[in-house]
């Protein structure tokens, strides 16, 4: 099994694309516009999710065998480091400031949270049962985790890292995406065989979307315009019209495809197919299968496993009546002032 990431290079204009491969424990750097593989590093027992650093400087690897996180130097394609974190690690994501990596742990049904900076373990938070993907909000401070036991999606505050809602959602719920805009959190749910659509402002979920069986990856476009589903059972990908959360398209793929990510340009979206060990790539203009690659042995993936986009900017507070109030009665006091000054400038004078 192995999971799938993509980043852009801090120098060079190529993008690279990070493969765990479950059965040999190794990850496969591999260069996205040859598709050829360009180094491959050797990392823990087991590695399934992987996220990059948004300054795209580091790969932080769950090796879900060793109870382990796996730091790749990206830059060299080394591992520099290795954290202890809980049982049966699984997804993975990265804060935007790139200082707390958040892993899930299924065994141990909570969240190790990683200083970057020291390389350390600086909280561990209790969620659901089972947990397995992960996924941050740009902008409110919050981690959403798919619990599959618990059919559920807890939400944790960053800042605080507690647990500060619990959302139910459909069966066996595995993958999980944050648009960039940060306002829907995309749920796949396994034994459901849909996505749950989780308004991130009210944690509700405003809709449910029927994709092929089995869906487990899950990733969105850099637009917040099309949501992509892996579907494992039916060997395809759904693609999701995030303006009315219909499905579009649906387009076959390789052997068991699980893991699933979008460049950063939003032209490509790579699948990878843990039965067949090939990654398919998906034109986005067309919503066709371009070609296939041979990976690592049972290419996994499972969540968002690319280096964000940069995040749609925040929302600008629209200046209410009473807002506007405040600022009539400021200058209105600025005002007053200005014609008292220069009433005793009047006076001096005379």
């Amino acid at each position: 099994m192995a999971c799938l990431t993509l980043l852009w290079s801090g120098i060079a204009a190529a993008q690279s694309a990070y493969v765990t491969n479950f059965g040999s424990n190794t990850v496969s750097v591999v260069d996205t516009t040859t598709n050829a593989i360009t180094a491959t590093v050797a990392v823990g027992a087991g590695p399934r999710g992987v996220a990059v650093s948004p300054d795209g400087t580091r790969a932080y690897v769950a090796n879900s065998d060793a109870g382990t996180v796996s730091v790749i130097n990206t830059a060299t394609s080394t591992v520099i480091g290795t954290i202890t974190v809980g049982s049966n690690p699984r997804g993975v994501a990265v804060s935007l400031d790139g200082s707390r990596a958040y892993v899930v742990n299924l065994a141990a049904s909570n969240v190790s949270v990683i200083n970057t900076a020291t390389g350390t373990v600086v909280a561990t938070v209790a969620v659901g049962v089972n947990p397995v993907g992960i996924a941050l909000s740009p902008f409110r401070n919050r981690a959403y985790v798919a619990n599959s036991f618990s059919n559920t999606v807890s939400v944790i505050d960053t800042t605080s890292n507690l647990v500060v809602g619990t959302i139910a959602v459909g069966t066996r719920p595995f993958g999980v995406a944050v648009n960039p805009a940060g306002t829907f959190a995309y749920v796949t749910n396994v034994n459901s065989s849909n996505v749950s659509v989780i308004d991130t402002g009210t944690n509700g979920v405003v809709a449910t979307v029927a994709v092929g069986s089995g869906s487990r990856g899950v990733a969105v476009s850099p637009n917040s315009s099309r949501v992509y589903v892996s579907n494992q059972d039916t060997d395809d990908v759904s693609v999701i019209d995030a303006t009315n959360n219909t499905v579009s398209a649906t387009l076959t793929v390789g052997n068991g495809p699980y893991g699933l990510a979008v460049t950063q340009d939003g032209t490509r979206v790579f699948v990878a197919n843990q039965f067949d060990n090939t990654v398919s790539v998906i034109s986005t203009a067309s919503n066709t299968v371009t070609g296939s690659f041979a990976a690592g042995t049972a290419p996994h993936g499972f969540g968002q496993f690319i280096r964000p986009a940069p995040a749609a900017p925040a929302p600008t507070p629209v200046p209410t009546l009473s807002t506007w109030g405040i600022v009539l009665f400021g200058v209105a006091l600025a005002g007053g002032a200005l014609l008292i000054v220069q009433r005793q400038r009047v006076v001096a004078q005379a």
